[in-house]
């Protein structure tokens, strides 16, 4: 019966800090759906976060404790005590995942905030150096101007680009039509050495005394390592 108790407690436990989770998700989750994230993590986000990833690790030792205590039972385990383990376990595996999601999209969400302001530096840093004397010029022609100027520059981009891609293009016909000319030069060598008489002839008697000489200086070579181990 104790060891009934023990794990009906622990049990509780468990199923009491799964509760404390999802209301700290709750609360986290706020966070990421948020439209105007703060630059920088406040107070209250990194508390939550820490909160989350300490009950994590308490219900990680305290499913380890369960199991424990599934263990040490005299009898064999029961088939419904290992599927409540099992789905404990589940959910702490679930909850995990879900807080790692949520990490990634309060990141992405603060990256994206970050270089929106970023941008706006730099907007208002632009319409500063274009109208020193009238700061408080209207602010959507100088956007305007500044979009402009981007488009400016995105356009010479182009055109290098397009620049580079046509010495490419080029360079690569000039080397077909090069390939083309050594192609034709040595059709019109084969051609003619067909139509000249004798040639080929000539080509294939070369041959022949080239190979008779090759196997005449192979035998010889031959004979040579025959006698010298012959007489050693």
């Amino acid at each position: 019966m104790a060891s009934q108790g023990s794990w009906a407690q622990v049990r509780q436990q468990a199923r009491a800090q799964e509760t404390q989770t999802e209301a700290l998700f709750h609360t986290y989750a706020q966070f990421a759906s948020t439209t105007d994230i703060d630059p920088e993590p406040s107070d209250e986000e990194q508390r939550t976060e820490e909160q989350l990833n300490e009950i994590l690790e308490k219900r990680s030792a305290l499913l380890q404790h369960l199991a424990r205590l599934l263990d040490s039972e005299p009898t064999p385990p029961s088939a419904l005590k290992s599927t409540n383990l099992a789905r404990h376990r589940e959910i702490l595996q679930q909850h995990r995942t879900e807080l790692s999601r949520l990490k990634t999209s309060i990141s992405t969400a603060r990256d994206r905030a970050n270089l929106l302001s970023n941008v706006r530096r730099d907007i208002s840093a632009y319409r500063s150096a274009q109208n020193p004397q009238n700061p408080n010029a209207d602010p959507h022609a100088s956007e305007a101007e500044y979009m402009l100027g981007e488009r400016g520059r995105l356009d010479n981009s182009h055109s290098m680009m397009d620049s580079v891609l046509s010495q490419a293009y080029a360079t690569n016909e000039s080397f077909g039509l090069q390939r083309e000319t050594l192609s034709s030069i040595q059709r019109r060598i084969t051609g003619a050495a067909a139509q000249v008489p004798g040639i080929n002839g000539l080509m294939q008697r070369i041959g022949s005394k080239k190979r008779r000489d090759g196997i005449i200086l192979g035998a010889f070579i031959g004979l040579c390592c025959l006698a010298l181990l012959w007489f050693l």
